[in-house]
């Protein structure tokens, strides 16, 4: 227990608490070092003695460094009964370490023995050393660097030693100095030192694992001295521009030969620090010139061994400082208004801006306006009118009264008089006058110079209506006669309406002044027009609206905006200038409910109407009917569009009806039209070869003569023809049905139905004669007209020399050949000379 109270006596006050009291002297810990490099290993060995009766004989011992187990441990029972267990750290990584040996009790570890391990490195060189010879405390003081920490404990000693051939050798040494704890400084008493002798100095830092020393300095200490700084006094200075001051040096350098440096800087604002060097210090005063006038400054003084060697003293305490003031140097703007009060007296207020002149213009402490009335000389005859430090005032003057003087003043005098003359207005007004607001805190006025030129011109601004006030307005003097406008930005709010008065002025007068109102930022329009609806329709809606009255400071509308919605949440709008008052909504849906708002936009924003519900008119049922007709109409004739062209399309084998030979070209005895499903007749196939031709073309030969009267001919069932016949015959009943061929020969069953008339010499087209016959046509349903259903014959437009008559005893009717439908396109091949048909 003796080695636990070695190492760590709180620890092993500890550790007795928590080992039984039969283990206090059971192990025991050595190790090879107890201070080691970091990263270095190190041994350690822990003895477990053989009177310790609680342990057993196999009791295993474990290592611990700080709250972790190390493996590796050697264990092994010596030839006295006693256990030994060795290990080796590889690495020692942490500047302090605690190694416990242990064992188990129980379900437990219990601590037998344990030590501290500390880790560092060798003393690093100290650097930077450097001294001084402080006069003041009469001491040599050296001050280093110690360089990086080794993690143990150090100790440093400034070591020095007397030497007269450049510290080559050491001829007396010098009592060591050690500096305070946590101190990298230390001072040599006056009473150790020579001085204007050389000495050798250096520093020496050592712990546990080594000792390191610093360069040597070799140093004669007066070479090293640092003045104190001298104390700075102010004298009295009537320059306005220059500073008057002494100062005086410490007692213990009064005897050194030295020179100083002064600095200054003016205590407002940023200015950098000016330096005047090279000031001899045995002259102990000094004037500081080509300063600004009625300026505070603050200056400070510095010391140091010239032409030797040594060191810069300290910046000695502030000293402060104001330069005198000079009158001031300024060109005062002036401009005045005037109001007749009586027929002897005007009420003048004047108003006058400084400008300076030079930088370094002086302070104005106030301004004096004075009056001289005419007839009178000397200074002393003026009469002061206002005494202030405003820049206006007002006073009465009598009605001759043509010019005052104004000048400003300060302690140091007075600037140079400005004469204010009352001028009147006769000379040209300006061209035009126009403003334009730049940005919310900045107005342009321009205008057109008028002819001739002025030579400047004089700018007034302030509030406008409802509350105008002459006292807060702003005015300024433009110089340039040439210019044509200017940017006024002091004290331009948004929102506010101005009053810009621009007035010109000449040589020997001044032009009458101009008003104009301006804003540098208008609001938006507080309301919109209300939207009305004035008409509606089916499709259509009329809007109207009022624009409302242009509002002061209000920017006006720029465009408007209509937004519509219908009940499907489908949005539409349009835009409209700002010269609409109405719009009509075209493209609605009958019987529809509409949502409408109008939105009115100015440069300065832009702000909605109250909404609009609207529904437009239902259709009405007649209307309801027309347009459902009108689509059932369409829909039916696409539908017979579409049926006609697939029922007529020529690859179709059975069309729907019998489809009508052209006469022309084809033969109307082949033709037999297609029988019904109502009809009970059966017609012969019409590709039956025994079956008799249904048409018969007779063509009778004319007679080389030339045509005379119509002759009589007896046969059955026929009239009077003339000379050329073609018979069209319908050869038996179609409705008979045919049981056998018949042959080609004529029979009685033929019916006569109609004669073809042509001649092959005749010019003009052909002609029929129709019989009354009550045999149907071709097999047709409808039995033959009467007579008097039948159109007479009408003469041909191109008439023939033979004009054909009918028979008045017969029934048959004589025509034209145009009147018969089925026979116009008749042609009859094998017989020239045939045109006529």
């Amino acid at each position: 227990m003796a080695g636990l109270g070695t190492w760590s006596l709180t620890g092993a006050a500890l550790i007795i608490l928590l080992l039984p009291r039969s283990l206090e002297e059971c192990g025991h810990i050595s190790l090879s070092a107890s201070i080691v490099r970091l990263g270095d290993p190190i041994t350690a060995s822990c003895i477990i003695n053989q009177n310790c009766s609680h342990l057993g004989p196999d009791s295993q011992i474990l290592w611990k460094l700080g709250a972790e187990l190390q493996p590796g441990g050697r264990q092994q029972r010596l030839a006295d009964g006693t256990q030994k267990s060795t290990i080796t750290l590889p690495h020692v990584n942490h500047p302090w370490n605690t190694l416990s040996c242990c064992v188990r009790w129980g379900n437990s570890l219990q601590i037998l023995d344990q030590a501290e391990l500390q880790a560092g490195n060798p003393p690093a060189k100290p650097h930077n050393l450097s001294c001084l010879m402080n006069l003041t405390t009469n001491s040599l003081i050296c001050q280093w660097e110690p360089g990086p920490d080794s993690h143990l404990s150090t100790n440093f000693t400034l070591k020095s030693f007397k030497s007269r051939d450049k510290c080559q050798t050491e001829e007396d040494s010098i009592l060591d100095c050690v500096p305070a704890e946590a101190q990298s400084r230390c001072s040599i008493p006056r009473k150790h030192l020579q001085l204007y002798q050389s000495m050798s100095i250096w520093v020496q830092a050592e712990n546990a694992l080594g000792t390191s020393r610093s360069p040597q300095l070799c140093l004669d200490p007066m070479d090293v001295v640092k003045l104190e700084p001298p104390t700075l006094w102010a004298l009295a200075s009537p320059q306005p521009h220059c500073l008057q001051l002494s100062w005086k040096m410490w007692k213990s350098s009064l005897y050194i030969e030295q020179k100083c440096e002064l600095r200054h800087q003016p205590q407002l604002g940023e200015a950098s620090w000016a330096l005047v060097d090279s000031l001899p210090s045995n002259t102990f005063q000094h004037e500081l010139c080509g300063l600004l006038p009625s300026t505070a400054y603050v200056l400070q003084m510095r010391c140091i061994r010239w032409p030797l060697p040594g060191h810069w003293s300290d910046w000695s305490p502030r000293l402060e400082l104001t330069t005198a003031q000079q009158a001031p140097i300024v060109r005062l703007d002036t401009w005045w208004r005037q109001r007749q009060l009586d027929a002897r007296t005007v009420d003048v207020q004047l108003f006058w801006k400084p400008v300076p002149l030079v930088e370094d213009s002086g302070q104005i402490q106030g301004y004096l306006v004075f009056w001289k009335p005419s007839g009178q000389d000397g200074a002393a005859r003026k009469l002061p009118l206002c005494n202030t430090t405003e820049l206006n005032c007002t006073f009465h003057l009598p009605s001759e009264a043509q010019e005052v003087e104004l000048v400003a003043y300060n302690t140091a005098g007075t600037s140079h008089p400005t004469p204010v003359v009352f001028l009147d207005s006769r000379g040209p007004p300006l061209v035009r006058l126009y403003t334009m607001a730049r940005d919310p805190h900045s107005v342009w006025v321009g205008w057109e110079p008028p002819n001739p030129q002025p030579r400047a011109y004089v700018i007034e601004w302030g509030l406008g209506p409802p509350s105008p006030s002459s006292s807060n307005k702003n005015w300024r003097m433009e110089h340039n006669g040439s210019i044509s406008g200017t940017l006024l930005e002091d004290n331009i709010r948004p929102f506010q309406l101005y009053e810009i008065t621009v007035t010109p002025l000449y040589q020997d007068t001044i032009g009458p002044s101009q008003h104009i109102y301006a804003y540098s930022q208008e609001m938006a329009p507080s309301q919109t027009p209300e939207l009305h609806l004035r008409h509606i329709g089916k499709t259509w809606a009329q809007l109207e609206w009022v624009p409302q009255a242009p509002e002061l400071g209000k920017s006006p509308f720029t465009h408007y905006t209509i937004f519509w919605t219908n009940a499907q949440d489908q949005s539409f709008s349009t835009v409209l200038n700002a010269s609409s008052h109405g719009w009509v909504l075209r493209g609605l849906e009958p019987g529809s409910l509409y949502h409408v708002h109008l939105m009115a936009a100015s440069q300065a924003g832009a702000i909605n109407s109250t909404s609009l519900t609207l529904m437009t008119l239902a259709l009405e049922e007649s209307e309801m009917h027309i347009l459902l007709g009108l689509f059932g109409l369409l829909l039916s004739v696409i539908c017979l569009c579409g049926a006609a062209k697939f029922c007529c399309r020529p690859s179709r084998k059975n069309p729907l009806w019998p489809s009508v030979p052209d006469p022309a070209h084809s033969s109307l005895g082949s033709w037999v039209p297609t029988i019904t499903v109502e009809e009970t007749f059966q017609l012969p196939s019409l590709r039956d070869p025994g079956m008799p031709p249904i048409t018969k073309i007779t063509v009778l030969e004319e007679e080389e003569k030339k045509p005379g009267p119509w002759e009589s001919n007896d046969s059955s069932g026929t009239c009077g023809l003339p000379t050329l016949v073609q018979a069209y015959v319908l050869q038996g009943d179609p409705r008979a049905p045919s049981t056998q061929p018949q042959t080609q020969s004529g029979t009685s069953d033929q019916v006569f139905y109609g004669q073809v008339l042509g001649s092959p010499t005749s010019p003009g087209p052909g002609h029929y004669l129709r019989c009354d016959s009550t045999q149907p046509l071709l097999g047709g349903f409808t039995p033959s007209p009467k007579s008097y259903e039948n159109l007479w014959f009408q003469t041909s437009p191109l008439e023939t020399p033979d004009t054909l008559v009918p028979n008045q005893e017969d029934d048959c009717v004589f025509g034209p050949l145009l009147d018969f439908p089925l026979l116009q396109g008749l042609q009859v091949h094998g017989v020239e000379g045939l045109g006529g048909f």
